[in-house]
């Protein structure tokens, strides 16, 4: 038996009291001799669920890239298949260091898109796994398979889309049936067709804005009542939810939330973004993520969900401290809500996956994100005074 007290915290932001940890979950009780950490009077908060990310394109620990590349999603994506290789992008290599870096933040839980083409084939599902083996107790990985260069305009990419989901990728990504494939069906049918023959849940990336994403959207929609897939679909980015006919997305919004479809946010500068106080008014699991960091596409993130729940309170105009609270529950709970994880919180007998965050109350925690005093998995220390107990490759 492993056993640890938690002395002198506030979880949730809440009273002060203390909690227990007995085989890496919450307990009412403790044994005599466990180990005593005493917290600060710190905040105690679930660890944050990176729902969004890209862990095999970064180039964390690399030589600084000169960003030169067109301003199109084509131009990035065509770009980033070429770098990858000049560069000698070891997948496996910078899934780690970027994993560690999320650690360092408090993260407990990452869905991390994986590119499948003809160009690289497997090698990026493949690094990702060995990091997610590697790192196994420290962090959860999931992985969608991810066709970024599409696969209607790509021949060969829906084979190996399925020898992914064969390899062990818990999900089925899409892109951009309209704008990037230009055949909705063709791409809608191959995503749905994958996922029904796997039995796996779709994530699918909808950068398409206004009335071309709405046509998408409901596409997306209409597959998931056929096929009976419910709380079994989500769309990430989402930037049509963000458009100025408020009416249409309603429309929508009440569409998604009657077929329990969710919503995964990166709330860009450069983009509309969903309104999520209108998603948690209608019940659409909402959860968030860095997105890419450091990579050929831009020079920005470092894998701080604290930070990224700013982002969202920023880019939804969120102000109130219970308005910010949302934008922190967006990058927990959410998230893990969508991801489906079983024993997330911190009740007694929930998986003790937790954070100490710095301020008087979570809104401050938020608008500060201070380094972390210490980060949690099951129990285990990942992380103390803002880095990661392992050092990256």
């Amino acid at each position: 038996m492993t056993a640890l007290i938690l002395k002198n915290l506030r979880p949730m932001g809440g009273d002060l009291t203390g909690l227990n940890i007995v085989d890496g979950r919450f307990s009412a009780t403790a044994p005599d001799g466990a180990e005593v950490i005493d917290c600060g009077g710190r905040i105690l908060i679930p660890g944050m669920i990176e729902a969004h990310t890209h862990l095999d394109k970064s180039l964390l620990g690399m030589d600084w890239y000169r960003n030169e590349v067109g301003p199109r999603l084509i131009d990035k994506i065509d770009n980033e298949r070429e770098v990858k290789v000049a560069l000698g992008l070891d997948p496996q290599v910078q899934s780690e260091r970027h994993a560690i870096l999320a650690m360092s933040h408090g993260c407990t839980h990452i869905r991390s898109h994986v590119d499948v083409d003809t160009h690289h084939g497997l090698a990026g599902v493949e690094g990702v796994m060995a990091t997610r083996e590697k790192l196994a107790g420290m962090i959860d990985i999931e992985i969608v398979a991810f066709p970024q260069s599409g696969m209607m305009t790509r021949p060969g990419t829906v084979e190996m889309m399925d020898e992914a989901l064969k390899l062990g990728a818990e999900l089925v990504g899409g892109i951009d049936p309209c704008g990037m494939e230009h055949d909705p069906k063709g791409h809608l049918d191959a995503v749905f067709g994958l996922a029904e023959k796997h039995g796996k849940p779709v994530d699918i990336h909808l950068h398409e804005r206004d009335a071309l994403g709405w046509f998408s959207m409901e596409e997306i929609i209409d597959r998931t009542i056929a096929l009976g897939m419910q709380g079994k679909v989500a769309i990430s980015h989402a930037f049509c939810l963000g458009a100025v006919d408020r009416g249409y997305v309603a429309g929508l919004q009440e569409k998604l939330a009657e077929n329990q479809i969710h919503i995964l946010t990166t709330a860009p500068a450069s983009a509309p973004v969903p309104a999520v106080k209108e998603l948690k008014a209608y019940g659409i699991l909402t959860g968030a993520g860095c997105d890419g960091i450091r990579d050929t596409w831009g020079p920005y993130g470092n894998s701080d969900m604290l930070e990224k729940a700013m982002h969202i309170g920023m880019r939804n105009n969120l102000r109130r401290d219970d308005e910010v609270e949302l934008a922190l529950d967006i990058c927990t709970f959410g998230g893990a809500a969508v991801m489906g994880l079983d024993g997330y919180g911190l009740d007694i007998g929930c998986v003790a996956d937790c954070v100490l965050v710095e301020g008087a109350t979570l809104a401050e925690a938020v608008v500060t994100h201070a380094p972390r005093k210490l980060a949690l998995k099951a129990g285990k220390v990942i992380a103390r005074d803002g880095a990661c107990v392992i050092e990256a490759p």
